[in-house]
């Protein structure tokens, strides 16, 4: 037998070859094809297509223009981060997680370091000003993954300043980003304990400057497709699922608030303060792409809503810590950022080199070869912009994890594919991907 092609085999009774299929789903095609005596059309959208949010292979079968069965295939961009985290430090990982879903990459460091800290036990004891600071990313994190969302599908529609509008605006967020962290994306900026650094000096201002400007640009954009005839030719009615289809294949996010169901972990099992800050569960009652779009238009608002709040209560707290108070646990103490932008400040080395030998080599080792956590397990999920995103991390009592894995919401989102693409044309196919709003990058962790 062999695996994935058709090879000759001898002593047949007609020509002297006989042909035998196996190996992945390619039998059961042919098995079908013979029973039902007719020609299938059978095409490959991707695995390097524009409209397929990255490396990812859709194999349609089609009766004419219409879809008849939709396979996914995932794999294309496999990065094994589960794998190399386990030969990292805990404070590494960090840097690991950002990397998955690289569209809102500070949410996936907030679902890690929130794991971490449950199993070392220091949930409760992380300063308020580093919550904040938390929750304030974690958010415009989410409008700007939901503006890659909305702008990317306006552009695989045909209408590039849809695109252009919401690239806009996420300019706006990943500007702040880059004078927090000091980079665009994929920021490692969350870490076990608190955050890397404070809030440097006018990056608050900026954020206040720039604010009612994107909400009226989140209006405009508002304005300009959820009434648009066009746009809701194109998406109402389209790539439907219902919530018993949803709760079947484990959706979550705006595809199952789409439906109705207000499921939102920020209200439901609250994280990092969330409920302390006022804001709505957003929800459609469409389940189409429409209503998901609709669901992530309105879910900005509500955002930016959080956003403001956090910049009053980082305003009225003032100067605080944004590290845990424990030495054996804090990485990197008390960092700030050189004159040049990158290292540490002369002040900061100072204070390290002239304490005492036993604190820099505590620094040192710190440093090199990590914190040590408790032995045990813990899981920890939070509302990620495409659904509930957890983190399940195992540690033996070592410096570095045992194990991690990710629940990462835009694989069980993807599945959806093969029920909202059937019976619908080649068109309709890169409306329900859109819809989903998937990241490659997370599917192949």
């Amino acid at each position: 037998m062999t695996t994935g092609y058709l090879a000759p085999q001898p002593d047949t009774e007609l020509d002297g070859t006989e042909y035998v299929a196996g190996g992945g789903d390619w039998k059961d095609i042919a098995d079908e094809v013979a029973r039902r005596k007719e020609e299938r059309i059978v095409v490959n959208m991707g695995p390097q297509h524009p409209s397929t949010h990255g490396v990812l292979r859709l194999v349609l079968e089609l009766d004419g223009e219409t879809v008849t069965e939709t396979r996914v295939g995932v794999g294309f961009l496999h990065t094994g981060i589960e794998k190399t985290m386990e030969y990292r430090t805990w404070v590494q990982g960090s840097a690991l997680a950002t990397r998955m879903d690289y569209v809102a990459s500070i949410m996936n460091e907030g679902a890690y370091v929130l794991a971490v800290e449950k199993l070392a036990g220091v949930t409760d004891r992380i300063p308020q000003r580093a919550q904040i600071i938390r929750v304030l990313m974690m958010e415009l994190a989410r409008v700007s993954s939901h503006l890659v969302a909305l702008g990317s599908a306006g552009n695989e529609l045909g209408g590039t300043t849809l695109m252009t509008i919401a690239f806009r605006e996420r300019e706006q967020i990943l500007r702040f980003f880059e004078m927090v962290t000091g980079q665009r994306m994929n920021n490692a900026y969350l870490r076990p304990g608190g955050v890397a650094q404070d809030l440097p000096e006018g990056s608050l201002d900026f954020l206040k400057r720039v604010y009612p400007s994107m909400v009226r640009g989140l209006n405009d954009f508002d304005n300009m497709i959820m009434a648009n005839p066009i746009w809701k030719v194109r998406t109402v009615g389209i790539a439907q699922l219902n919530l018993a289809g949803c709760m079947a294949l484990g959706i979550t996010g705006p595809m199952v608030r789409a439906t109705g169901l207000p499921l939102d972990l920020r209200k439901d099992a609250p994280y990092s303060g969330y409920e302390n800050y006022d804001f709505e569960v957003c929800t459609a009652d469409t389940a189409d792409a429409y209503g998901r779009y609709l669901v992530r238009s309105n879910e900005m608002r509500e955002s930016m809503k959080i956003v403001a709040q956090c910049i009053d209560q980082l305003e009225a707290l003032g100067p605080a810590p944004v590290m845990i108070d424990d030495p054996a646990l804090a990485w990197p103490a008390k960092l700030s950022l050189g004159p040049d932008g990158q290292g540490q400040s002369p002040e900061h080395v100072r204070q390290i080199m002239a304490g005492s030998m036993e604190s820099l080599i505590h620094h040192f080792k710190l440093v090199t070869e990590g914190f040590r956590v408790p032995a045990g397990q813990a899981f920890h999920a939070i509302e990620h912009a495409k659904g509930i995103y957890g983190v399940h991390v195992v540690s033996d009592g070592g410096t570095r994890p045992y194990r991690v894995h990710v629940r990462e919401p835009s694989y069980n989102n993807l599945q959806a594919m093969s029920v909202i693409c059937d019976g619908g044309t080649i068109s309709d196919v890169v409306v329900a991907l859109a819809s989903i709003d998937p990241v490659m990058g997370g599917v192949d962790r």
